[in-house]
């Protein structure tokens, strides 16, 4: 994917923090590279290019139990490409260049489709056209035209999916096989998305607290099951703090990580005893 998008002129960027602060705690998505064009109006992106950036979101679409459905996590790889354009030519040569990017990793061309409504929407001072891609009757993710709504001549593009979620779709796994291996049948998939998550956070840095960031952190190991996580948590970290180092170097090492979430464990199992 990294050279697909190389030969169309998008090299590949450096992640993201995953520390933003910026109207939301955590980076969600990598069109946040472009900030300062689309909501500043400022000639300028923090970032550009094709951006595999490991995001963590609490938008997954749930069951009626409360459980997340297939396709959807908590923490995953937002792959993106995110630059500035000059007019919609460029636009259309993007997209066709994604269909090309798609072609090399085995999605044929007559399953995919691409849909949705040209009337523009606006959030503040952002204006966009999103246009959604599926293979046959899978939605993988989206290309986005936007513009700064004092600046209309200063656009961009956003072009996203999930990499787990292209996995899925390639292969036609079976979704919690697919991303969390042997441990599957270990645990059940709360815990096993509550531990990749934590991973993530606390690998970046984001110690528990009380509010901002770390109060996500807090939050996402609250939700692992203390009764899965009794025996420790270090395997299932060591495979996530595998997987989270592909897309750039962690600050914590895997030992302080699963210390932490067993220390946190521990403590809540603690404070409903007494």
């Amino acid at each position: 994917m990294e050279a697909g998008f190389a030969r169309d002129g998008a090299p590949r960027d450096a992640c993201l923090p995953l520390r933003w602060g910026r109207e939301t705690e955590l980076t969600i998505s990598a069109i946040q590279a472009l900030d300062p064009v689309l909501k500043d109006g400022q000639p300028r992106t923090y970032r550009s290019g094709f951006i595999p950036q490991p995001v963590v979101r609490f938008t997954g679409q749930r069951d009626g139990e409360g459980q997340l459905m297939d396709g959807f996590l908590t923490s995953f790889v937002n792959v993106s490409r995110v630059q500035p354009i000059g007019d919609l030519d460029e636009y259309g040569a993007i997209l066709d260049g994604w269909l090309t990017v798609l072609s090399q990793l085995g999605f044929h061309a007559r399953h995919l489709s691409i849909y949705g409504a040209l009337t523009p929407w606006r959030r503040r001072q952002v204006e966009g056209i999103t246009l959604r891609f599926r293979h046959l009757d899978l939605t993988l993710g989206d290309i986005v035209l936007l513009w700064n709504t004092d600046h209309p001549d200063r656009m961009a593009v956003d072009l996203g999916t999930g990499l787990e979620r292209l996995a899925w779709a390639r292969t036609r796994a079976s979704w919690h096989p697919l991303i969390f291996g042997r441990f599957a049948q270990i645990a059940t998939p709360p815990t096993l998305d509550a531990i990749r998550t934590a991973t993530l956070l606390l690998g970046h840095g984001i110690a528990p607290a009380a509010r901002g960031a770390g109060g996500i952190t807090r939050r996402v190991i609250g939700a692992i099951d203390p009764e899965a996580a009794r025996l420790g948590v270090s395997a299932m970290v060591r495979a996530a703090y595998d997987y989270w180092s592909l897309f750039g170097a962690l600050r914590a090492p895997w030992p302080e990580i699963a210390r932490v979430i067993e220390g946190e464990g521990e403590a809540a199992r603690s404070a409903l005893a007494a």
